[in-house]
């Protein structure tokens, strides 16, 4: 179930990367690309979300979990900014994926035996 959850982060990652280079070269943003990225990390965060209410409580899980929300949310944000085709504030498209990043850390810390 994680390693499903931990793939699907890999995925947003990948796409993620792409984005934020595209937001810092002030390029129009994949409309295709953004939607993959936020759906695979939407999915990957309901994954680990149900492992946990499954009986998991463990600190290290619920920290990346609230990370994870918070980048989340730092993503909509981002994707509100460019729907309405305002300029994307830069300190907010890095701060977004260092947020995910810790918080991707944190789980595979966390599963790592």
């Amino acid at each position: 179930m994680l390693m499903t959850a931990i793939f699907l982060f890999i995925i947003a990652l990948c796409f993620g990367l792409g984005l934020l280079v595209t937001v810092l070269s002030d390029r129009p943003t994949s409309k295709p690309v953004i939607l993959i990225h936020g759906g695979a990390a939407l999915v990957g965060l309901l994954i680990i979300i149900v492992y946990m209410l499954k009986g998991h409580f463990q600190p290290l899980l619920i920290a990346s979990i609230i990370l994870f929300v918070i980048a989340a949310l730092g993503g909509l944000t981002l994707f509100s900014f460019d729907w309405r085709a305002k300029p994307i504030p830069k300190a907010l498209a890095v701060l977004h994926p260092l947020l995910a990043f810790t918080a991707f850390l944190l789980l595979v810390i966390y599963i790592l035996p």
